[in-house]
C-alpha cells in the first residue's frame, strides 16, 4: 500500500500543486468534472470543499469518489461543524475504502453564515482533537472511544489549515506547532495576497524548525475583478488584501488578466521563499485559468514520480 501522489510529491522535495473544486449546490456534477479534466495534468490532487461557507452541496466524499473514478487524486476536506465523532470517524473509513488517502481538517465556517442558519454547529470534537484522532486510528489502529479497529488502515496523508494573517500575528507559528504535533504532516495557509507578512510569518516558523517537520502550501487565489478584492478585503475574516493589489487592479485595463498576473507573481515570490513545499491554487468559479497559472508560474510539465 503506497503513499498518495501528493505525499510523494512532497516528500520527494518537489514543489507541489494542488487545485480546489467546489461541489455544486445540486446532484450535478457535471461542470466539476469538466474543471477537474481540464486540470487533470497541471496539478497533483484536488481539494474538494466540504460544504464550503455552510451551504449544502454535494458531498466531499461523494465527489472524491467520482474523481478516483476519472483516475485522479482527490484531497477530502473534513469539517467538524456538521459531524460528532462517530460520523466524522465513519466517513474517513469509507472514504479510504473506495481509494480517499489525502485528509484535510478543519472546523468549518459557522452555520450561521449559510444557507442553513437555523442549522446546530456540531462540533463535538476540534479541528485540534480531530487531527489526533485521524493520526491515531492509522497510527495506533484506535477510535476516540479506545475501541480498536479490526483491521488497519493503509498510509493517509493528514492535513490542516492555517491561518498566518490572523491575529493575534504572533501566535500564529506556535499554533501551527499545535497542529504539527496533533498529526498534521501538510497543511494549506490561507490565501495569501500581503506577501510581506506572510514571509515575516515563515520567519518565525523557521526559527521555530516547522518548516521541517510539516509540508507548507501556500495559498493562492486569482482575482477575478475589484469587486471581490474589496469583498474579500471587507468580508473575509483573517484575510488582508492590501490597497495597493487593489490599485493594481483598478490601473488595469484587463482586470481579470491582472489578477492572473498577480497570481503567477504570488506563486513565483512562494517558491523562493525557504521552507514553502508548495501551493494550492483556489479559483472557486473560475478554474478554467488554472492551467494558464500553473505553465506561467514555471510549475508544468509537473514532475513524474516513479
Amino acid at each position: 500500500m503506497t503513499a498518495s501522489n501528493l505525499q510523494k510529491m512532497l516528500e520527494s522535495g518537489n514543489f507541489a500543486v494542488s487545485g480546489e473544486l467546489g461541489p455544486p449546490k445540486s446532484a450535478d456534477i457535471t461542470q466539476l468534472k469538466h474543471h477537474a479534466h481540464d486540470m487533470r495534468n497541471h496539478v497533483d490532487a484536488y481539494n474538494i470543499t466540504d460544504n464550503q461557507t455552510a451551504i449544502v452541496r454535494t458531498s466531499s466524499i461523494g465527489v472524491a469518489a467520482t474523481l478516483i473514478q476519472m483516475g485522479l487524486e482527490p484531497t477530502v476536506q473534513m469539517t467538524v461543524r456538521d459531524r460528532n465523532r462517530i460520523c466524522l470517524q465513519s466517513d474517513l473509513l469509507g472514504a479510504v475504502s473506495f481509494g480517499v488517502r489525502n485528509f484535510l481538517c478543519l472546523q468549518g465556517d459557522h452555520a450561521k453564515f449559510g444557507n442553513e442558519p437555523g442549522s446546530k454547529n456540531v462540533n463535538d470534537v476540534d479541528s485540534m482533537q480531530w487531527l489526533q484522532a485521524v493520526k491515531n486510528m492509522r497510527d495506533e489502529g484506535v477510535f476516540i472511544g479506545g475501541e480498536k479497529l479490526e483491521h488497519p488502515l493503509p498510509p493517509i496523508f493528514i492535513g490542516a489549515v492555517v491561518n498566518p494573517f490572523a491575529d493575534p500575528f504572533e501566535y500564529r507559528p506556535y499554533r501551527l506547532a499545535k497542529k504539527i504535533a496533533a498529526g498534521a504532516q501538510f497543511v494549506q495557509t490561507q490565501c495569501i495576497f500581503d506577501i510581506d507578512r506572510f514571509e515575516r510569518w515563515m520567519a518565525k516558523v523557521r526559527e521555530l524548525g516547522l518548516h521541517k517537520k510539516v509540508h507548507i502550501i501556500g495559498g493562492v487565489t486569482p482575482i477575478k475583478s475589484i469587486g471581490a478584492a474589496r469583498y474579500m478585503q471587507n468580508n473575509v475574516s483573517g484575510m488582508i488584501v492590501p490597497e495597493e493589489l487593489i490599485t493594481r487592479l483598478k490601473g488595469a485595463q484587463d482586470k481579470k488578466q491582472e489578477g492572473i498576473n498577480i497570481a503567477v507573481e504570488t506563486i513565483q515570490r512562494l517558491r523562493e521563499i525557504e521552507g514553502v513545499a508548495g501551493v494550492h491554487i483556489m479559483a472557486i468559479a473560475w478554474e478554467e485559468v488554472v492551467p494558464e497559472i500553473v505553465e506561467r508560474a514555471g510549475l508544468y510539465p509537473r514532475p513524474a514520480l516513479a
